[in-house]
């Protein structure tokens, strides 16, 4: 949760800015560039995000994937019927509890295009780290848990 008070005190908010400012253009072309080897995978960026979600969430539904996602209902519902008719996803029979919903889970085809876009994206990373002192890939080591709270994922 944004802490609204330590960006309204005068010391830290132009500390707070400046760091976002600083980090911002350097996060957008990391970004940027990892979904560019998706699609040299053969994948679009948007495909392999939901790929990694169906992964980590196996049996997910599609409206708890599109919260998840943050997409409409309608919208993700398209992208899964479309990565179904890919044979990347399949789509789990209801529980004895409720056999009227279905989850999704990734096949082994999808699995294997999950793969080989992770493979192409840390090939890209360790070819530009491999160029980084030992230093630089110590700080970076070190902000690896930060980056990760900063995107939401810890």
């Amino acid at each position: 949760m944004l802490d609204v008070d330590a960006l309204n005190a005068p010391a830290a908010s132009k500390d707070i800015l400046d760091l976002a400012a600083e980090l911002r253009p350097a996060l957008l072309r990391a970004s940027r560039r990892l979904r560019q080897e998706a699609q040299r995978a053969g994948v679009s960026a948007l495909d392999a995000q939901i790929l990694g979600a169906v992964k980590k969430n196996p049996g997910i539904g599609v409206s708890a994937l599109a919260d998840r996602e943050q997409m409409t209902r309608p919208s993700m519902s398209s992208h899964v019927k479309r990565l179904e008719a890919a044979g990347w996803i399949e789509r789990d029979a209801g529980s004895a509890g409720d056999r009227r919903r279905v989850g999704i889970r990734l096949s082994a085809e999808g699995a294997k295009a999950l793969e080989a876009i992770r493979r192409r994206r840390d090939d890209w990373l360790a070819a530009r780290l491999s160029t980084f002192s030992a230093a630089e890939r110590a700080a970076l080591r070190a902000a690896a848990g930060p980056l990760a709270r900063l995107a939401g994922d810890r």
